[in-house]
């Protein structure tokens, strides 16, 4: 295989982003057709997508999240056909044919934070990642309502630029304030779509011992936050502007291109169970933003003894 030319598929991600924007902000409300994703609604017409239609129906795709991996997987594989392709929308459980490998990979949410979309609350995006040899190599999030472009690429760093300015390096702050223990940490975390069981449980537990007073057992952290959007949230943590972000549930598609955003912002990620190896399609997360080495691993170790012996647990 030819030499891969990270900064040409760097750049044409940002184009790629940029049209699936332009397809987001002009969606109308259409048909539904079945699917598998879980929590979507149907999507809004603007100006300003004022004109939402709710429908209560929870495992719905969208037209326009199945239209926008269309043309991403269309554009990307006409100019690099050899490389692999994995999307939300054509993802098959099981199937090793959608399975990520060695191999230099596209991977895609073309619209995460969908349920942000059908209500107009301006956090959510399309996430574009490249891996080769499962390591996330470059990462593009767009969120077209801000007008907010999220880039990385491996051993260049990671730059966000907002409504077509000045692209700034992440993150903003550039001698960011050392860390010390979660009581200093503005924390992102997600509920998630599936509220039952051990998983559920566990992310109640360790929501509550975040949140409660150091009297009472807790971690006392600044605050929570549940922006809706993985990918989002791992832009913040790169950007600094949140200091951890814990998940349990989401997808490769959900954290590969935030996960390169991230580490080239300084940032680290390891896995959401306490202990364990953290992978690109491992469905736990734990990523904390650039900072001295020796405070990141001291929130880490702090957030697992949050965890304690629980663990997440959940199928590929």
């Amino acid at each position: 295989m030819a030499e891969i030319n990270l900064q040409e598929i760097h750049d044409l991600f940002i184009d790629v982003a940029h049209e699936a924007g332009r397809m987001m902000l002009t969606a109308t409300p259409s048909h539904l057709s079945s699917g598998t994703k879980k929590n979507c609604l149907p999507p809004f017409s603007p100006p300003l997508l004022l004109q939402l239609t709710l429908f209560p129906a929870a495992d719905l795709v969208t037209e326009t999240d199945r239209a926008v991996e269309k043309m991403v997987s269309t554009r990307l594989l006409s100019s690099y056909p050899t490389y692999s392709f994995i999307g939300e929308e054509t993802f098959v459980p099981g199937d090793p044919t959608t399975a990520l490998s060695d191999a230099p990979t596209f991977i895609v949410d073309p619209v995460d934070g969908t349920t942000n979309f059908v209500h107009a609350f301006p956090a959510f995006c399309i996430s574009l990642g490249f891996t080769v040899n499962k390591v996330p190599s470059v990462g593009v999030i767009y969120n077209p309502f801000l007008d907010e472009l999220y880039t990385g690429i491996k051993g260049k760093g990671s730059f966000v630029t907002r409504k077509g300015g000045v692209k700034e390096q992440l993150p903003l702050r550039k001698e960011p304030e050392p860390l010390v223990d979660l009581s200093t940490c503005l924390i992102g975390a997600e509920w998630g779509s599936d509220r039952t069981g051990v998983n559920f449980d566990l992310k109640s537990k360790v929501f509550r011992k975040l949140a409660a007073s150091k009297d009472e057992g807790g971690a006392m952290v600044h605050s929570l936050r549940c922006v809706g959007s993985a990918a989002l949230n791992l832009a913040y943590v790169a950007a600094g502007q949140q200091d951890v972000f814990w998940e349990g549930g989401c997808w490769a598609w959900d954290v590969a291109a935030g996960w390169c955003i991230l580490v080239e912002a300084g940032g680290i990620m390891v896995s959401g169970n306490p202990g364990e190896e953290v992978t690109v399609d491992g469905r736990k997360y734990l990523a904390v933003r650039g900072a001295n080495r020796e405070g990141q691993k001291a929130i880490v170790e702090e957030f697992w003894k949050v965890i304690g012996d629980g663990k997440l647990v959940y199928g590929s």
